[in-house]
């Protein structure tokens, strides 16, 4: 059937959340009304680049509705892992650091010079980082979750999985909507679209929505003079357009344009464990600084009250366009299509953060947008599909360029100084307890000329302290103020040719074999300075007193001096650096696939894949002890996957079973850690992740009614490997819990279910509800797995009850998202300069990690709690 036909000729009643390639379905569904799905034919996807139905695609394929999407209340991605199992969706510091994993593996999403594990295509465009394609995603038709490496088909490579979004298209019937949301925490929201022909052969839809929500965090604001007392509200506003354009049977052509702002301030972390440093923080704090430490300095109770004493604002723009063109030709090869996919994107990012999320002033980035970072796209995609009696054959070129643009800057507060000697000091006086505890104890080793016999007699090392005190500075030490000032600028390059076919070489057996041959350059500017340089003027006259620090407190002591006087936003040898390095790698990636069908109702399937995750550069301060790394790079990640799986339609084609077993090895895993000052990059040498995943789909006798879920069982774990394993040994003590043990964000057991109930009672009324829940088990939530940013396992539902009219003119809905108001959270991580959990000697068990001498204070970004509200639509 030609293009222009199809999108024009009335659907089957049943296909409903199902978008063919391209967008014909989606017409021909909207020109219908879009009834709700009743068996298993009606759910068809676009995993392969083709039409296809769930059962018949060998692969691993969550596929959620419309209709189950708006149920479950998903609005952006972070939403939708409730409905799917083995996908965990978190942020940290700010929205733009937000991560998808898929069978525990992904990638921590704070540093944008990292390519994602699990890629992100928003109605066939790639978006090249997590950050950038979450979003309020307006009107879904229907998104898949495809698991496991995706090395062929979706854009550029990726290595772990790939969520594939299809939003509405125009609509040749004139259509309108509406929505209007009340909720707690302040929130308010309303949205609409409109769509219809403007000629006959020209149809258009417009959307716009604007949501807002007082925060759910409470912020003692300390020392100020952050003025706000909530964290973690929304401020989101999004307009979209789109034109369909038929000038003939055979050609289709598909525009879209939209943009995007956040406006909001996120995201403070809260103390879950309160260290020895406590004192300290609160001496120089006015009132409370932190949460005051439980008994034996464990876990603390669970609580949505931080401490910051700086804003959090952040500024999100994100827009862009993509032109798509089908053109069915006829002639070429007995039916071929031509596929053009343009798009163009530039997202922006800025905000402020307070650097320790205590209320002292120790250290802060400014909202001004000299922090933040922005990446801009520009790709061009060609495929040329057809098929024959016997074989389905796809062939591709894919180009993208992006330019990565990141500045760094960062301030020292009045309270940063007096802290670190606090914690020196009290180090020191550990070991001798002549030398005091005091706030200005810094001076003893940084003034010019200091002579050993100086220095002990200012720490009273050689007996009782002198009068007055030589404690007393003769200047700040570390003066406030800008004390760092980098800027990086990335420019990618990345070409790459695919083809993906299928041959049955039977009635009952296929035989699939993708292959993908990517070309990736990359070219990395930067500039790194200490800003006014006073802070580095410490450091220093640090090293320059390092024989007589020694001679005053040991030579076992002074690297913890000087490691404190010398961090990267105070070290000298930063001062000025320039930075330029390229790189260029290629890989061939791609899968083999064989699937055999013993009845039309069961299938069975094996297949290997090669994904592939392009290497990049730490758009950061690295350095091995005092001395700024050499090179940024780190190498690029490969993983080889097996699967062996079963489908099964049964009950008459109304119950859907599949489950798979997958075994996963990737190589040169890209760890990216925060280690309590900065964030290091590191390939760890092997990560295998195994385990079998399953999912159900039953619609019920009961009209209306239905259930939907999965578990997914997962062992994912780290190779033994040793420090000179690693590029830089250097990092090993942080990383030493690490060798054999579980990745963290792994939950050995994730599962899903949800029931959704829509019926109409009588002529002129309809009644639904829906309950959806996932439960993952235990797991860590450090990339270094200390055991204080263990969470428990945990379960999280929403619920949703609507009355309507029939016709859907009308429906108001009661929803309720994280009904039983969990409390969880998303990522723990070192606090900043508040103690320390490794150790400088290695454990009997080889690590360096020893719980007796555990001093570091660990805070937490938490999970949403129970928000409810009301939503009334219209739809006309």
């Amino acid at each position: 059937m030609r293009l222009t036909n199809l999108l024009r000729t009335t659907a089957s009643a049943a296909v409903v959340g199902a978008v063919a390639f391209g967008f014909a379905g989606v017409a021909a569904a909207q020109d219908t009304g879009q009834e709700r799905a009743t068996t298993v034919d009606d759910i068809i996807v676009t995993a392969q680049k083709r039409e296809q139905n769930l059962q018949d695609v060998p692969i691993v394929v969550t596929s959620l509705s419309q209709e189950v999407l708006q149920d479950a209340g998903v609005r952006d991605i972070k939403d939708l892992q409730v409905l799917t199992p083995g996908l965990t969706v978190t942020s940290t510091a700010s929205e733009a650091s937000t991560t998808a994993r898929i069978r525990g593996v992904g990638t921590v999403g704070d540093n944008p010079g990292l390519e994602s594990s699990v890629g992100v295509v928003i109605d066939g465009v790639y978006r090249s980082r997590n950050s950038v394609g979450f979003g309020d995603l307006g009107e879904l038709q229907r998104i898949e979750v495809l698991k496991g490496p995706q090395g062929t088909l979706f854009g550029k490579n990726t290595s772990a999985g790939v969520i594939n979004i299809i939003t509405e298209a125009p609509s040749f019937t004139p259509t309108f909507n509406a929505e209007a949301t009340v909720g707690n925490y302040g929130a308010m929201a309303v949205s609409g679209s409109v769509s219809g022909p403007i000629t006959d052969t020209l149809a258009f839809r417009l959307y716009a929505g604007r949501r807002l929500r007082d925060g759910f965090m409470d912020i003692d604001v300390g020392d100020g003079p952050r003025p706000e007392t909530d964290d973690n509200n929304q401020d989101f506003g999004t307009v979209r357009g789109q034109l369909l354009w038929l000038p003939n049977d055979n050609t289709s052509v598909r525009f879209i344009a939209d943009y995007s702002s956040r406006d909001e301030y996120c995201c403070v972390g809260t103390q879950i464990r309160t260290g020895p440093t406590y004192p300290f923080v609160d001496a120089l704090s006015t009132g409370t600084g932190q949460r005051p430490p439980a008994a034996g300095f464990g876990l603390l109770p669970f609580s949505r009250t931080a401490y910051a004493n700086r804003s959090t604002g952040q500024d999100v723009e994100d827009m862009g366009w993509s032109i798509e063109a089908n053109v069915d030709m006829p002639s070429l090869f007995g039916g071929a299509t031509l596929t053009s996919i343009t798009s163009w994107r530039d997202w922006e990012f800025v905000n402020g953060q307070d650097a320790d999320f205590t209320g002292a002033d120790v250290a802060y980035r400014l909202q001004d947008g000299d922090f933040g970072f922005g990446v801009e796209n520009l790709t061009q995609e060609f495929r040329l599909a057809g098929q024959t009696d016997r074989l389905d054959w796809l062939f591709g070129l894919f180009v993208t360029t992006e330019d990565i643009d990141r500045a760094d800057s960062f301030y020292i507060g009045a309270d940063y100084a007096p802290l670190l000697s606090f914690q020196l000091s009290a180090a020191l006086n550990a070991a001798n307890p002549l030398i005091p505890i005091s706030p200005n104890i810094i001076g003893c080793f940084t003034r010019p000329g200091t002579t050993s016999p100086q220095i002990q007699g200012c720490l009273g090392t050689g007996g009782a302290m002198p009068s007055p005190s030589p404690l007393a500075p003769t200047g700040p030490a570390f003066p406030a103020g800008q004390s760092l000032e980098d800027v990086y600028t990335q420019r990618s390059e990345s070409f790459a040719v695919f083809t993906n076919n299928t041959y049955s070489l039977t009635d009952q057996f296929d035989i699939t074999v993708g292959l993908r041959y990517t070309m990736d350059d990359k070219r990395l500017q930067g500039e790194q300075s200490n800003g006014t340089g006073a802070a580095a003027g410490t450091c220093a006259a640090g090293l320059g007193n390092q024989a007589a620090i020694a001679g005053a407190i040991g030579a076992a002591n002074t690297p913890l001096i000087l490691g404190r006087l010398c961090l990267p936003w105070s070290n000298p040898f930063y001062n000025g650096r320039t930075i330029s390095e390229s790189e260029s790698d290629g890989e061939l990636s791609g899968t083999v696939k064989g699937s055999f069908r013993f009845t039309p109702e069961a299938m069975i399937y094996g297949s290997y894949a090669r994904g592939y995750k392009s290497f990049g550069y730490n758009l950061d301060r690295v350095q091995t002890g005092i001395t700024p790394n050499a090179s940024l790079l780190f190498p690029s990640e490969v993983v080889d996957s097996y699967e062996l799986g079963a489908k099964l339609t049964l009950l008459d084609r109304t119950l859907l079973l599949n489950a798979t077993y997958f075994d996963q090895r990737f190589e040169n895993f890209q760890l990216n850690t925060f280690l309590g000052t900065s964030f290091v990059v590191e390939s760890i040498p092997e990560l295998t992740s195994r385990g079998v995943d399953a999912d159900f789909l039953w619609f019920s006798p009961i009209e209306g009614l239905s259930f939907q879920g999965g578990v997914t069982w997962t062992e994912a774990e780290y190779g033994n490997f040793t420090a000179a394993d690693l590029a830089n040994p250097g990092n090993f003590p942080q990383l030493s819990l690490l060798p054999g043990a579980t990745a963290s964000f792994a939950p050995e057991w994730s599962g899903t279910l949800s029931i959704n109930f829509d019926r109409n009672i009588g002529d002129d009324l309809r009644v639904g509800f829906s309950l959806a829940g996932k439960y993952m088990s235990d797991y860590n939530t450090g990339s270094d797995l200390l055991p204080f940013k263990q969470q428990d396992a945990f379960t999280t539902l929403n619920g949703r009850f609507l009355l309507g009219s029939a016709d859907e003119r009308w429906t108001a809905e009661f929803w309720v998202q994280n009904l039983t108001d969990e409390e969880y959270i998303q990522v723990a991580y070192n606090a900043f300069l508040q103690g320390s959990a490794f150790q400088s000697t290695v454990q009997p068990n080889g690590t360096y990690y020893n719980p007796a001498l555990d001093s570091q204070t660990y805070d937490a970004f938490l999970g949403a709690p129970r928000t409810y509200g009301a939503t009334l639509r219209f739809k006309y």
